[in-house]
C-alpha cells in the first residue's frame, strides 16, 4: 500500500512548537506533531541535548551528529541552541514563546519557574499557550522531585512485578518502552489541549507522569486487586507450553489455542503441531497440561524442531485458524512485508550520516498522512535564521556564541 498524498494542508499546518525537551519521551511527542505539519523548533543548550550522546552511534563512532536515537526522534524539526538559564537566553526564549502555540519540556518540576519561565509567566506572554511537561513522576506528589530512568519507571509502575518467572528477580522489558509510551500519551494530550485552546481560547499546562502512563497499562492486574484483592505475580518457572516462547528451526515463536477472541478446539491445536499424543488424557485439559508441563513442553519442542517460523505462521493463520506469533529480530522487521506494505519505514538523507532507512509512520491518515520533510537538525543549525528574524545581526550572534548563550 502506498500512503495517499495529502489532499490539502497538513493536519497541524500553522501550529508552532518549541521543543525544550531532552531524551526520548519529549522529543518523540514533538516529532509526532512535526510529522503532521507543525513547525517545530528544537531548543537545545549550547552543548547539545542529552539525546545527542545516546548510543548507538552511526558506524559505532560517537559524536553529536551521530546518535541514531537523536536522528530518529528529531526528524522534521529546525534547531537552535540557547542557554535559557542565562538572563539574555531567557529573554530570547520569551520572544520565541510569543509566537508559539505549544512548548514541550522535560525539566525537573519547578525548574522553569525558577528561571521565570513557568506556565504562569509564559501564558501571560502568549494567552492560550499549551505547555506540556513530561517528568518521571509528574509535577506534584511526594515523588515529583525524584529523578527517574527507564528501569525506574517499570519498577515504580508495577510492570516488573509481573514480568519474568517467580524463581528469578523481576525483569524489565527491552528498550525504552516507558519513554515511548509517555511520548505518545503526551502527543495525544497536547493535541487535546491545543483543540481546547483553539475552540475556547484557554491555554493548558499538560502534566505527564511517565510512571502514571505505564501504570495505566496494568489494567488486568490493577483491576483484579481493586475488585478482589488478588495479586497477580510472575508465572511459575519451567513448564513452557502454549502462551510461552518456544524454539523452532530458525528462531522462536509463541502459539495460543484461540482465534479472534474465541478458543479453538484442542483437536485443532493437536493437528497444527502434528502430534496425536496431544490428544491423550494427560494433555487433553488445561489442568492436565499444567500437571504434566515438562512432558507437554517436550512434545511441542520436538514437533517444531524442524519447522520454520514462516511455515508455522502460514499454517496457523491460514489452515488451522489459531494465533501464532513469530519472534522477529531487527533484521526480520527490516524485511517485514506487512510493515513495507504500510510504508512504516522512510528514507532520511542526513548531511552527516547520509541516506538511512528508519521507522517513521506510527499511524495512517487518509487525507493528511505523516510526511518526512527534513532530517534532524545539526547542533545550532538554524541559529542565524531564527535569531536573525528576531533582529539579531551577525555581530550580536558572534557575541552570544562567545558567551555560550547560543
Amino acid at each position: 500500500m502506498t500512503a495517499p498524498d495529502a489532499t490539502g494542508e497538513d493536519a497541524l499546518e500553522g501550529v508552532k512548537v518549541l521543543d525544550l525537551s531532552q531524551g526520548i519521551a519529549g522529543p518523540l511527542c514533538a516529532r509526532l506533531l512535526a510529522d503532521h505539519g507543525a513547525d517545530v523548533m528544537k531548543v537545545e543548550p549550547p552543548g547539545g541535548e542529552a539525546g545527542r550522546r545516546m548510543p548507538p552511534f552511526h558506524a559505532d563512532q560517537p559524536g553529536p551528529e551521530r546518535s541514531l536515537f537523536f536522528l530518529l526522534l528529531n526528524l522534521n524539526k529546525r534547531g537552535v541552541t540557547l542557554a535559557i538559564d542565562t538572563t539574555e537566553g531567557a529573554d530570547l526564549l520569551r520572544r520565541l514563546v510569543c509566537e508559539a502555540d505549544i512548548v514541550i519540556e522535560s525539566f525537573a518540576p519547578g525548574h522553569l519557574n525558577s528561571l521565570g519561565l513557568g506556565y504562569a509567566q509564559l501564558s501571560a506572554l502568549r494567552p492560550g499557550l499549551v505547555l506540556t511537561s513530561i517528568t518521571p513522576f509528574g509535577q506534584s506528589g511526594p515523588c515529583s522531585g525524584f529523578e527517574g530512568e527507564e528501569i525506574v519507571a517499570y519498577a515504580a509502575a508495577g510492570v516488573m512485578g509481573i514480568s519474568g518467572t517467580s524463581d528469578r528477580e523481576p525483569l524489565k522489558h527491552g528498550g525504552f518502552q516507558a519513554q515511548y509510551q509517555a511520548g505518545l500519551a503526551a502527543a495525544a494530550a497536547t493535541q487535546f489541549a491545543l483543540l481546547q485552546s483553539e475552540l475556547q481560547g484557554q491555554g493548558e499546562h499538560v502534566d505527564v507522569s511517565v510512571q502514571e502512563v505505564v501504570t495505566a497499562t496494568m489494567v488486568g492486574s490493577q483491576s483484579a486487586y481493586a475488585w478482589a484483592g488478588a495479586v497477580g505475580g510472575r508465572r511459575p518457572p519451567g513448564g513452557g507450553g502454549l502462551g510461552t516462547v518456544l524454539p523452532c528451526k530458525d528462531g522462536y515463536f509463541v502459539a495460543q489455542a484461540s482465534w479472534r477472541g474465541g478458543p479453538r478446539a484442542w483437536e485443532t491445536v493437536a493437528a497444527f503441531f502434528g502430534r496425536p499424543e496431544l490428544l491423550e488424557p494427560r494433555f487433553a485439559e488445561p489442568a492436565q497440561r499444567i500437571e504434566n508441563a515438562e512432558a507437554f513442553e517436550r512434545v511441542l519442542v520436538e514437533a517444531t524442531r524442524e519447522r520454520t517460523m514462516a511455515e508455522m505462521f502460514r499454517s496457523a493463520s491460514e489452515e488451522h485458524k489459531m494465533l501464532l506469533g513469530i519472534v522477529q529480530t531487527p533484521e526480520d522487521l527490516a524485511r517485514c512485508p506487512q510493515l513495507a506494505a504500510r510504508d512504516f519505514f522512510t528514507r532520511v538523507d542526513h548531511p552527516v550520516l547520509g541516506k538511512l532507512r528508519v521507522p517513521f509512520r506510527l499511524w495512517n491518515m487518509s487525507a493528511t498522512p505523516a510526511r518526512y520533510r527534513i532530517p534532524s537538525p545539526l547542533l545550532g543549525q538554524h541559529n542565524a535564521q531564527v535569531f536573525g528574524a528576531l533582529g539579531l545581526d551577525g555581530e550580536a550572534l558572534a557575541r552570544l556564541r562567545a558567551q555560550a548563550i547560543i
